[in-house]
């Protein structure tokens, strides 16, 4: 099958094979093909056909399906079949060659790629062709013979001609009718049961064998026939012939209706210049929450009800925002699990991620929820799912989301859907292999987190909706550790720059002890007025409250009065009544003093105890004398007792009834650092993730070529690829300094592209592969440079399998 798509390929012209490498880019992800027959290899891996026929719309799969069921299919003759004009058909078929998944030969047959077949095991319920049962080991010349005859065929000739005539005489539906007459009773029902509702059906298998039943009739003219003695399966020419002339599979060219109602569209731009600042500044919030009281996880796994309730109040946050922003965190690696604190904590990313400009902040949050796989908002049985608990659905979910929002791109602006049905049997359309009862389900959670996310307003898309639906960046599944490119994508940069722009940087102070915002703030205002007031309202414009107690919360977090002042003072002009109320309850602030105390020492001679709070050695235990006979550590009893017999004391510990209780100390168990949490609320170490524990997350690996640009070399390239014995000559005579096994790995990764680690003169190491040999020179993909680099045969010392 890759020598007739490569045949293929080589007839395309420059514009031809640029579609195609835009509509594939996994074939042209790195290491990008330098030849077509490796792309050939790469455009038919059946994983990465099948992941294509996911995005094509319902009437490319319908011609694909029927295609397959055909015995050398033409475009005319496939439209013929499915009931069509040539020129409704056309455009599907083209659809499918610009996505390598089908294309034409010479003649103008059309061929599917390999993964297209193994999607239908039964394509439009049929089953294999007559060759495919008369070609069986089961099936010996006397029996195919016996066949001819009983068919009214010549018999003479070799297996070949006679499997062609039996083959043309049961696909013509005339002939099969004829030989129908003569049928004993109950043929045609048992047929026709066979044509609509097989192609395999459990029989009877006696009746196979008992002459004069209609199944052996059937079977001695190849009409059915018997994989097992219970089943029996009709094959594909027969059960069309039976179906008869007005049979014709399928075929929906137009998408269904879609009402729309027509919308304002300042109003949807103004509802989203509201609904982003608000998403980033909740998110700040949320997780600033979290740093404070670790968010714990259910033994089960995932977030309790409880817990989502008790963030959402303390953060002024509704239940379903609370839920989505929790996920969106999660999957955005801004929220991981954390062994010492026992729970759920802000990760470094969060970090530096409020560090970013407020465009990259949202971004960030739009491409986790972009390939998030699971839906916060859906409801089973009228209840919400589990937060950050387990989703059987999966990536599916992520795929509903992206075909949503596609639909709906294609609304023009100032148009809104009118019906949420419409919609979803319009998406079906567009998507038809994902689930239907699925799509049903999580569609209204789709548009409802769209909806809180900005992306979606008055049931029309925002314009950031359409920059994230638009992007053409792979957005890569929830556990990809790297940076997804969607969150550099230049359109959603300039759509979500465009969605905070109306934030506001400064509120009105009031005598009244209020300030208030008048429009969106930013996250950054938001913050201060929520670490030293309480919030009143929200919506176009928020309010906050300065209290006694907001202020004392804000002194009890380590601010001083006049630093608070300062930064008020840089939002807007503070009236005098506030200015008093934060001295005033600074001024108060810190009367009454507790101290935190590791534990106690005793002893009834006031000398020793002094002797030991003067010791030099004990300096670190931060002890203090509270009494002639009481002593106090700032550390742990262990730690301190360890201190005092490490100098010489010979102290003993003491429970707390006052008892001497001396036990074995256990060692303590090493602290392995942050944890990550995975999908049904599993945890893994963060070491186990070099991109999150090591790896800077902001670096980006290399974009692909542009597909246009390769499509231009790779025709500039056309030539053969070199032999194999050209390959030995050329590595053995220059690669001096390796052994012959290490010149054969060497040559593997020159004509079959495998992967290899290899080192240089100097001691540079280097992981290579799809190498090609240029004079004295490897040209292959190096992976540390994320590119193809040239690397001297004669200098390479060493090579090693790489897995």
């Amino acid at each position: 099958m890759e020598d007739h798509l490569l045949g293929w390929l080589r007839t395309l012209d420059e514009d031809r094979l640029g579609r195609v490498l835009a509509n594939r880019p996994d074939a042209i992800a790195a290491p990008w093909p330098r030849r077509l027959d490796t792309l050939a290899q790469r455009l038919g891996n059946g994983f990465a056909v099948m992941e294509t026929l996911r995005r094509l719309p319902l009437p490319c799969l319908q011609l694909a399906e029927a295609a397959l069921a055909m015995s050398r299919p033409t475009a005319e003759r496939l439209a013929a079949f499915v009931a069509a004009r040539p020129d409704e058909v056309t455009p599907w078929l083209d659809h499918l060659f610009d996505h390598a998944l089908a294309w034409p030969d010479g003649e103008g047959v059309i061929h599917l790629a390999e993964g297209v077949a193994r999607w239908w095991s039964a394509p439009l319920s049929l089953g294999e062709p007559l060759d495919h049962y008369l070609n069986s080991w089961t099936i010996g010349n006397d029996a195919l013979h016996a066949l001819a005859r009983n068919l009214g065929l010549p018999a003479h000739g070799n297996k070949r001609r006679i499997i062609a005539r039996v083959t043309e005489a049961l696909s013509d539906g005339e002939r099969l009718g004829s030989l129908m007459r003569s049928a004993p009773d109950g043929t045609a029902a048992l047929l026709d049961r066979f044509a609509w509702e097989g192609p395999a059906l459990n029989v009877d298998g006696a009746k196979f064998v008992t002459p004069g039943t209609p199944e052996k009739w059937s079977a001695d003219h190849g009409l059915l026939f018997r994989p097992s003695w219970h089943v029996a399966e009709i094959p594909r020419e027969v059960a069309i012939s039976l179906r008869g002339p007005g049979y014709h599979p399928a075929f929906l060219p137009d998408a269904p209706e879609l009402a729309t109602i027509p919308v304002d569209p300042e109003e949807v731009d103004h509802l989203m210049t509201l609904a982003a600042p608000h998403v980033v500044e909740r998110c700040a919030a949320l997780l600033d929450n979290t740093s404070k009281t670790p968010l714990p996880l259910l033994k089960t796994g995932g977030v309790g009800v409880r817990e989502v309730r008790r963030v959402a109040k303390e953060t002024g946050c509704d239940e379903d925002e609370t839920r989505l922003l929790l996920e969106v965190c999660a999957v955005a690696r801004l929220l991981a699990w954390d062994d010492p604190s026992g729970g759920m904590i802000p990760t470094e990313r969060f970090d530096r991620w409020r560090l970013d400009e407020g465009s990259a902040r949202l971004r960030v949050l739009l491409s986790a929820w972009w390939r998030m796989e699971r839906s916060s908002l859906r409801k089973i049985d009228g209840k919400y799912g589990t937060v950050l608990g387990d989703d059987p659905a999966g990536s599916a979910v992520a795929r509903i989301r992206r075909a949503v929002l596609s639909v709906l791109t294609h609304l023009p602006a100032g148009m809104a859907f009118a019906d949420r049905t419409g919609l979803v049997r319009n998406v079906h359309w567009h998507a038809p292999l994902i689930d239907r009862e699925l799509l049903f389900e999580c569609a209204p959670a789709v548009l409802d987190e769209a909806r809180l996310l900005g992306l979606l307003a008055n049931d029309s898309l925002t314009d950031l909706g359409r920059a994230l639906a638009g992007c053409t960046a792979q957005p890569g599944d929830e556990n990809d550790d790297s940076v997804p490119m969607i969150e550099h994508d230049p359109v959603l940069a300039q759509a979500a720059t465009r969605a905070l722009a109306s934030v506001r940087r400064s509120a009105l102070f009031g005598p009244d002890l209020t300030a208030v915002v008048t429009g969106p703030p930013s996250a950054e205002l938001a913050a201060l007025l929520d670490r030293v007031a309480e919030r009143e309202s929200r919506g176009a414009a928020s309010v906050w409250r300065f209290t006694t107690e907001s202020v004392r919360r804000a002194l009890d977090q380590g601010h001083e009065a006049d630093d608070l002042l300062d930064e008020l003072a840089g939002v807007g002009t503070i009236p005098q009544p506030l200015e008093y109320l934060v001295r005033d309850t600074a001024r108060r602030h810190g009367e009454v003093t507790v101290s935190t105390v590791g534990c106690v020492i005793q002893a009834g001679d006031p000398t020793l105890l002094a002797e030991i709070a003067a010791h030099r050695r004990l300096g670190r235990l931060g002890l203090r004398l509270l009494a002639p006979t009481v002593l106090v550590s700032g550390v742990g009893a262990e730690r301190t007792l360890a201190a005092l017999r490490e100098v010489g004391y010979s102290p003993v510990p003491v429970s707390d009834t006052g008892e001497i209780a001396i036990h074995r100390a256990r060692a303590e168990e090493p602290q392995n650092g942050k944890l990550i949490l995975l999908p049904g609320g599993q945890v893994a170490e963060l070491s186990d993730f070099p991109g999150l524990a090591e790896t800077p997350l902001h670096m980006l690996a290399e974009p692909p070529p542009d597909p246009h640009e390769h499509a231009r070399r790779l025709l500039a390239t056309r030539q053969d690829t070199e032999k194999g014995g050209r390959t030995w000559a050329i590595i053995g005579r220059m690669a001096t300094r390796l052994p012959t096994a290490q010149q054969s790995l060497l040559g593997f990764v020159v004509d079959r592209g495998v992967r290899a680690g290899i080192t240089l003169t100097g001691g540079l190491t280097a992981t290579i592969s799809h190498g090609e040999l240029k004079g004295g020179a490897l040209d292959a993909w190096c992976e540390e440079a994320g590119d193809y680099l040239e690397f001297p045969l004669a200098e390479i010392v060493e090579v090693r399998g790489a897995y």
